[in-house]
Parts: C-alpha cells; sequence; structure tokens
C-alpha cells in the first residue's frame, strides 16, 4: 500500500457503540476518533500508534515540566514505564490512559470489520481540565493524524 493510498484510507468518524470507551462518555465530553483499514491486532497497533516519534516525545516531555508544578501526573507516575496503563483488554480493543485531578482521559484501539479505529475521550473536571484540553488540542491532532498515518502505512 502505498504512503498516498494509506492516508487516504484514514477516515475521521465515530466509535462503534460496542466499544468499552462509551461507558466513560458523558454529554460534554470530548470524543475523537479515526479510523484505517487494518488487519492488525489492537494490541501491536497500540505499540505503533504509541511508539511516537522525537518531536512528540519532545512535546511530551516538555509537557511534564510545565505540569508538575501543578500538581499534575507526569507519564513516569501515571504509568511506569508504559505511557499510558492499559485500563482494559480484549481481544478486539485495548483501552489506556488516566484519571488526574484536571481530567480524566483514554484512547482505545478497537479492530472491527477490517478496521482500526482510534479514539480519545476526555472528562474535564475542572476548569484547569477545560483549559488544559483547548492549550493540547493542536498538538493533539497532530499527533493522532500521525500515529494513524503509521497504522495506514501498516495495513495489508
Amino acid at each position: 500500500m502505498s504512503a498516498t493510498t494509506s492516508a487516504t484510507s484514514i477516515m475521521q468518524t465515530q466509535l462503534p457503540a460496542q466499544s468499552a470507551l462509551w461507558q466513560h462518555h458523558k454529554a460534554g465530553d470530548f470524543m475523537d476518533c479515526y479510523s484505517c483499514p487494518s488487519d492488525m491486532t489492537p494490541q501491536d497497533a497500540a505499540k505503533q500508534a504509541l511508539s511516537l516519534p522525537s518531536w512528540a516525545q519532545s512535546l511530551l516531555k516538555l509537557r511534564n515540566i510545565l505540569v508538575k508544578p501543578l500538581g499534575l501526573k507526569t507519564d513516569s507516575e501515571s504509568a511506569g514505564d508504559a505511557l499510558f496503563p492499559v485500563t482494559h483488554e480484549s481481544g478486539d480493543e485495548v483501552v489506556l490512559g488516566t484519571d488526574d485531578k484536571h481530567l480524566d482521559f483514554r484512547i482505545t484501539i478497537l479492530r472491527d470489520q477490517g478496521r482500526l479505529y482510534l479514539s480519545t475521550w476526555v472528562h474535564p473536571h475542572n476548569l484547569l481540565g477545560q483549559a488544559y484540553l483547548h492549550l493540547v488540542m493542536p498538538f493533539h491532532v497532530l499527533i493522532v493524524r500521525n500515529s494513524m498515518r503509521r497504522l495506514a502505512g501498516q495495513s495489508a
């Protein structure tokens, strides 16, 4: 599959109803979802999608430096060696994420009918959570789109 074909096979869509992520969702929460054709397992796709390029790793390091004085979790406090802890796993889905005092978030990778779905859910708890979500949104979009391009490039 060529890079052009892979990129055009990525769709912004709604997360299928069977996802475990829906149990967290409430009105007013943020949720996005992208999908691409793939025969990868959700576990392999999670490893691929969360193997961030150096520019994204640098952004996360900067984020950790900036939020530590605010008492927010950093990657080393929330997941140990993993980027995000696994909160749910089945044959067709992996959900990762954590709860913090400003917001709760989860990322799911679901395999359904020959497609991989990558979705992020965020529930802000307060004004800090809402401000944080607004501030990181442009970076979130860049990272998710980059991850989806890499997943689409791994498709059969």
